[in-house]
């Protein structure tokens, strides 16, 4: 009977092998057969750069400072989003709205922040709005 368990011992350690295998297949598949592809990474860095440069145009920004900045806005907007969220369902409704939106940046962002915060977004509501972008319901023509 060793023997017969020896036997069984080897098949297996094939079949890890088969699997590991088995894996590299599955990442070559899994790029699409493109070859050396960049990985698309959602990211504000570049709208950042841009009010960055606004701002302060003989200014620069290292990538660890991006990535900081980037990690920033991403928490921030899980932050709102979530607050938003959470308004929305105490009111028994299935739409986050701009209103919404505007009771989760003040209960969130402390004092002047906040105001600033809530008249910028007007302003780009309100300006959106205004094309035709904002156009989408109750005006027939």
């Amino acid at each position: 009977m060793p023997k017969g368990e020896a036997s069984a011992e080897k098949p297996q350690k094939k079949e890890k092998k088969v699997q590991k295998k088995s894996k590299d297949d599955g990442d070559e598949e899994a790029k699409g057969g493109r070859g050396n592809r960049k990985r698309q990474s959602n990211s504000y860095s570049s709208y950042i750069y841009k009010v960055l440069k606004q701002v302060h145009p003989d200014t620069g920004i290292s990538k660890k400072a991006m990535q900081i900045m980037d990690n920033f806005i991403n928490d921030i907007f899980d932050r709102i989003a979530t607050e938003a969220g959470k308004l929305a369902r105490y009111n028994k409704r299935h739409t986050i709205t701009s209103r919404e939106v505007q009771t989760a940046v003040r209960l969130i962002l402390p004092g002047e922040l906040a105001k600033h915060a809530v008249s910028e977004g007007t302003k780009a509501v309100t300006k959106y709005n205004s094309t035709e972008g904002g156009s989408l319901k109750g005006k027939s023509s």
